[in-house]
């Protein structure tokens, strides 16, 4: 295995396997920016050992062996050896042949209820809630501070200098690792569901990479989701939330081609939807519907996502209705990028001319300077108006501003299609 092999597999490796390493560490620990200085100490030694020695058969098992010793040492020179190795066992492993039951028998006390203890401290209340979702997204996702700016559409020095104060004052402030009880549970329901989605949005449309999707996010996020519904089986939003997942989740398969190509949602080959997950999903929905209050953001969402669902074809899909929802979720939680996404719906209902008139309304706005999907859907737009060479300036002004290369290369399709035939619509 070459080095940059190696690097490759560490990569993919700690994408999936850092959360539940930073989680166990956390209970054992009981200090979430200690345990994820643990789990960087052992990508280190990853980093060291893994070129030479190559992917050992459990990695994950690997790096938590490793991250335990470097806590045993940590304790050892806290002269509290003694004490926590009674709390974790004796008998630690440190070499590539880990088993995965002994991994698993690190985090025996639930791997889920773990996670969720670190969602829950990442978004206490004695942060700002950009900390608590930069935070979570850093512990839970494994992103680099790069991705989680785009995601949240600031600067890297702003999310990097959040999520280092973050993790002081959570040690400051001596914040139990724990799931809140009672009416404090409720209060931060609504910040641990943000994060939660925006793990899986990281996951379903890749920020950066080579890679158009990250499914393992997608699986995290949907999982965790499962577990809140779970937890709280009253509240709708959660349901909502779950639903808007599952139905998402079934479109998988057919949003990436044979080379990993992206594949927008009315080119999808509407067969290869996984039907177990959109029944799941509809059946959230009905469970969010069932219950009081009014639909929130992502029942919203729910029922848009569910709109495309029920539709056998494209052309049997409820546009007018789907435009509907997207102005009740503008009244609801007004964003430029929401009113992107009715702009999309309104000239599938409409007409483009009436997508680009309310698109050219945000063009001035300052949080999506940079974001690729504004020149890409006023592209769109062009494009189905006749006017192929605004619209090819379009979809290569938006090549140029995403960083994920699969869509780079479909939007210099797309801005070359238009010197011939008009570009398909962006995936709403």
């Amino acid at each position: 295995m070459t080095a940059s092999d190696a690097h490759r597999a560490i990569d993919a490796v700690w994408r999936i396997e850092s959360a539940r390493v930073i989680a166990g560490l956390a209970r054992m620990v009981g200090d979430v920016g200690v345990a994820e200085e643990l789990a960087q100490e052992a990508l280190v030694a990853a980093l060291e050992q893994w070129p030479e020695q190559g992917v050992p058969r459990n990695p994950g098992a690997w790096l938590m062996a490793i991250a335990k010793c470097r806590a045993i040492d940590l304790w050892r020179r806290q002269e509290r050896l003694e004490r926590k190795l009674e709390e974790i066992g004796h008998g630690i492993e440190t070499d590539a042949d880990v088993t995965q039951a002994e991994f698993d028998a690190v985090l025996s006390d639930d791997i889920e209820d773990d996670l969720l203890r670190l969602v829950f401290t990442a978004c206490h209340p004695v942060l700002s809630t950009e900390a608590r979702v930069a935070l979570t997204l850093r512990l839970l996702g494994g992103l680099k501070t790069d991705e989680i700016a785009r995601a949240f559409l600031v600067t890297e020095p702003t999310v990097a200098q959040r999520i280092v104060r973050a993790k002081r004052t959570l040690a400051q402030a001596q914040v139990p690792f724990e799931v809140p009880q009672g009416s404090e549970l409720t209060d931060r329901l609504s910040s641990v569901l943000e994060v939660i989605y925006l793990v899986f949005n990281e996951g379903y449309s890749a920020t950066a990479g080579d890679d158009w999707m990250r499914p393992a996010l997608c699986e995290e996020a949907l999982r965790l989701g499962r577990i809140l519904a779970e937890l709280m089986p009253g509240e709708p939003e959660v349901h909502g939330l779950v639903a808007l997942m599952e139905i998402q989740s079934s479109r998988s398969a057919a949003r990436t081609g044979p080379s990993g190509e992206p594949v927008l949602l009315l080119d999808q080959d509407r067969t290869r939807w996984d039907l177990l997950l959109i029944r799941r999903g509809l059946a959230a929905l009905e469970r969010a519907e069932t219950l009081d209050g009014a639909f929130g953001p992502y029942a919203l969402q729910a029922s848009i996502a569910a709109c495309h669902a029920r539709a056998p074809a494209p052309e049997d899909t409820d546009w007018a209705r789907i435009a509907a929802l997207y102005e009740a979720l503008a009244r609801l939680s007004p964003s430029p990028v929401v009113e992107l996404n009715r702009a999309v719906a309104l000239t599938m209902a409409v007409g483009p001319a009436a997508g680009l008139e309310l698109v050219d309304q945000l063009t001035s706005e300052p949080a999506l300077k940079g974001y690729h999907l504004l020149p890409s859907v006023r592209g769109d737009f062009l494009a189905k108006l006749g006017r192929l060479d605004e619209a090819r300036e379009e979809f290569e002004r938006a090549a140029a501003l995403t960083r994920n290369e699969r869509e780079r290369t479909l939007l210099l399709e797309r801005a070359a299609a238009c010197k011939r035939e008009p570009a398909s619509p962006s995936e709403p």
